[in-house]
């Protein structure tokens, strides 16, 4: 026997994974004491295996839920945790660039690995290494591509429209949406002067009166997006529209981006936002099967 399990915050997209399965889903029952600790009641028994959905924004204190949801999993019977983690955090620091830094890719992948079987996760903010289980050393460690989901969603907004990836970390998404789309695309250079301080250097296209959509793998301060918007709107681009995987931003980075004139943003369900538009779900399922099977 297999079940999903789901925390409170996340039913709408666990109860999805375990729809798309065919399997029985419940939830844990989740409290937060004022001083910030967790509570945690999961099932009382479990079956040998369980698939725990759990994405990972926000991290410190949902690392921590982890950490007790799958030790009391153990507990209550789970002989086999297969991880969830549509948005993966801690992977930006893969190594250290100052003495004394803590190389969190590292540490945090260890973690995750001392805690599931199998883990599985989409589009990964990965740079320096090529494979999941290189930063979390287990034999079922995956990254999955959301372009070809998102290269869909777009032919069906505008055909016609130019992608464009906002640096050249962006490359390696805006590239793969671009080719499951059809899409022409390009690739800005970004020089960062700070955490909210960016500079944008567009790459020579032709901009007067296309459409323009800025596609990364995640939105966060939204600070490189409005920068290139106002700039793409200077070089005459008629709408600037934006396509993610993962929507981190809060309420300030919706006021920056609707002021630098984006007209629509679009995220997966990776992490629960206004702007969700693509389910992730069918592509976290077939990946499940191959290991359950």
């Amino acid at each position: 026997m297999t079940l999903v399990l789901g925390f409170p915050d996340e039913t709408a997209p666990a109860q999805r994974l375990a729809a798309a399965l065919q399997l029985d889903y419940a939830a844990i029952e989740a409290h937060r004491f004022p001083d910030g600790e967790s509570r945690l009641t999961l099932p009382p028994e479990l079956p040998p295996t369980v698939v725990l959905y759990r994405s990972l924004d926000h991290p410190d204190a949902k690392l921590v839920e982890l950490l007790l949801a799958t030790r009391t999993a153990r507990e209550l019977g789970a002989e086999r945790i297969i991880l969830i983690t549509p948005y993966l955090c801690y992977m930006r620091q893969d190594m250290a660039f100052h003495p004394g830094e803590a190389v969190s890719q590292r540490i945090i992948g260890h973690f995750l690995a001392d805690l599931a079987d199998a883990v599985i996760t989409v589009d990964a903010h990965l740079h320096r290494i090529t494979h999941l289980n290189q930063a979390i050393p287990l034999p079922q460690a995956r990254n999955l591509s959301a372009a070809p989901l998102l290269g869909e969603f777009l032919q069906k907004q505008s055909r016609d429209a130019l992608l464009l990836g906002p640096d050249e970390e962006s490359r390696q998404w805006v590239e793969q949406v671009a080719r499951a789309g059809d899409f022409d695309f390009g690739v800005a250079d970004k020089v960062r002067h700070g955490d909210r301080e960016v500079k944008i250097r567009l790459p020579e296209l032709d901009y007067p009166q296309r459409r323009v959509v800025l596609v990364d793998d995640m939105i966060s301060s939204g600070h490189t997006l409005a920068e290139t918007a106002g700039q793409l709107y200077r070089m005459g681009a008629s709408s600037v529209d934006a396509l993610c995987t993962h929507a981190l931003y809060d309420a300030g980075a919706t006021s920056l981006l609707d002021q630098a004139g984006i007209e629509t943003i679009w995220s997966c369900d990776s992490v629960q936002h206004s702007s969700n538009a693509i389910q992730l779900a069918p592509l976290l399922a077939e990946s499940v099967m191959e290991i359950l099977n």
